[in-house]
């Protein structure tokens, strides 16, 4: 009885553990998003398809195997991995194998020489040394679940950096075949515009216009021809940007371009958020899973902190064997082991335990705030996502109405130019106008694209619509990592 008793003491002391229960801290959640526009399909893992461009999702792929940012991300969670299993490796017994050998040599002028006694002394030993730490209160237990939770934490900080450079990469792409498209426009119109000078100039040397109007055309082939560095500049800047995105050399930086489809940019990419969509969804973020998992690993600390007021025990001991020459060592009298407890019970530390338990308490209080203002930075990144997506659809359309009024304007200015109801500038007056809203157009595409793509990253990446056959709980892993 008196053993059953004891192993059950012996149990449930194994079980105990001063980390405070977690809970998920509170949220008042909506129960969808207000004025979310109707949709398509929601996009998968692969969203940026959603833009129908086989030379993108080359790109992206490129970048997600070359990146540095990602090869970053990916050695830290290696290197919280590693941490993780050294933290739980403590939780086991420490074997460790030592052999030796010692020679010596007493003196023989002493008190305590004896004659008959060897001077020299030969000894050779060979032990395995066990350690283990009984965790009665949790401490071990408790610093292995914090471990596991920086490791988690870790990996969604990684998946964090994924989903912003798949963005990025869509971004950055989108504004180059925009600067490509406004080149081209801009090229153009001087053309149409140097043109049209050089037939002023026959007309002014033939007496036929005044030089005034040679000179406001001069002005407008200058304006045409002083947007031309700006965008290329900008694009340059812009390609730049891409080939480090894309993690590539040096040299391939500089002499390398970045792939582009051939033809304008005239796919208008579709709303990314299902009519419906659960405000639950947007829990699966990567930083938001990152923020609870630090919660965790704070909360775990807790009971870390807190068994530091309870004894520790640990059973020790070695087996082996040792004799005075190598020939005896592994013979049966030379057997050796020892077996022993020991105890170690904090008694005064002058306040240090108390002010460390205090401190990891603090540092819970700070993680629970700072995933509350994750939530609500979360909900209104996403917010301004579907709001800033929504514009740039309307301003799209408001410009692609706009150049089509500008066409026609500029081909009834060219008709009353033709009939000699007016003079040059009235049609290149319109030319221009027509070139500012192309330039507009093409700028508003790229923002719209640029909007499906904040969205799609303030969502945490793709996802698939409740309704869809293949799809799966949001965060699987990560679930069942809580």
């Amino acid at each position: 009885m008196r053993n059953a008793v004891a192993l059950a003491l012996a149990a449930a002391l194994a079980a105990c553990s001063f980390a405070p229960k977690y809970e998920r801290p509170p949220a008042e959640l909506p129960q969808a998003w207000r004025s979310a526009p109707d949709g398509t399909p929601a996009p998968g893992d692969r969203w940026w398809r959603l833009f129908d461009d086989p030379v993108l999702d080359k790109l992206v792929d490129e970048a997600l195997a070359n990146n540095q940012d990602i090869a970053i991300a990916v050695a830290r969670v290696d290197e919280a991995r590693a941490l993780a299993g050294v933290q739980a490796s403590q939780q086991y017994p420490s074997v460790v194998g030592n052999a030796g050998a010692d020679r010596s040599r007493t003196s023989s002028r002493t008190d305590f020489f004896f004659p008959g006694v060897p001077v020299y002394i030969t000894n050779y030993r060979a032990t395995l040394d066990v350690f283990y730490e009984l965790d009665l209160w949790g401490r071990l237990r408790n610093a292995t679940a914090a471990a596991r939770a920086d490791l988690f934490a870790t990996e969604a900080a990684r998946d964090t950096v994924r989903i912003a450079l798949e963005s990025e990469v869509v971004r950055s792409y989108s504004a180059l075949r925009a600067f490509d498209e406004q080149i081209a426009a801009t090229g153009r119109a001087l053309e149409l515009r140097t043109s049209a000078l050089e037939l002023e100039r026959s007309r002014a040397a033939a007496g036929l216009i005044s030089e005034l109007d040679v000179r406001q055309l001069e002005g407008e082939v200058a304006a045409a021809r002083a947007l031309l560095p700006a965008l290329e500049r900008a694009r340059a800047a812009e390609e730049g940007a891409a080939a480090v995105l894309l993690g590539r050399s040096p040299r391939a930086i500089i002499d390398e371009t970045i792939a582009r489809a051939p033809g304008p940019d005239t796919h208008e990419p579709a709303v990314v958020v299902p009519p419906g969509l659960p405000s639950e969804l947007l829990l699966r973020r990567p930083d938001l899973f990152e923020a609870e998992q630090r919660l965790l690993a704070a909360n775990a600390r807790i009971g870390v902190a807190r068994a530091a007021f309870f004894p520790q025990i640990s059973l020790t001991g070695y087996l082996g064997t040792e004799a005075g020459s190598l020939s005896n060592l592994f013979t049966g009298p030379a057997g050796i082991w020892q077996v022993a407890a020991g105890l170690t019970q904090p008694i005064f530390q002058g306040g240090r335990l108390f002010a460390e338990t205090e401190a990891v308490e603090a540092r819970q209080r700070q993680f629970v705030a700072q995933y509350q203002k994750t939530i609500q930075n979360a909900f209104r990144e996403v917010r301004d996502a579907i709001s800033a997506q929504a514009r740039a659809r309307e301003v799209y359309a408001a410009e692609g109405a706009r150049v089509e009024a500008q066409r026609e304007a500029l081909k009834l200015a060219a008709a009353r130019y033709r009939a000699g109801l007016v003079n040059l500038l009235v049609p290149i007056d319109a030319e221009r106008r027509l070139l500012d809203a192309e330039l507009n157009r093409i700028d508003a595409l790229r923002v719209q694209r640029a909007a499906v793509a904040d969205l799609v990253r303030a969502l945490g990446g793709g996802w698939r619509a409740p309704e869809d056959p293949a799809g799966t709980s949001a965060a699987p892993d990560r679930q069942a990592a809580r």
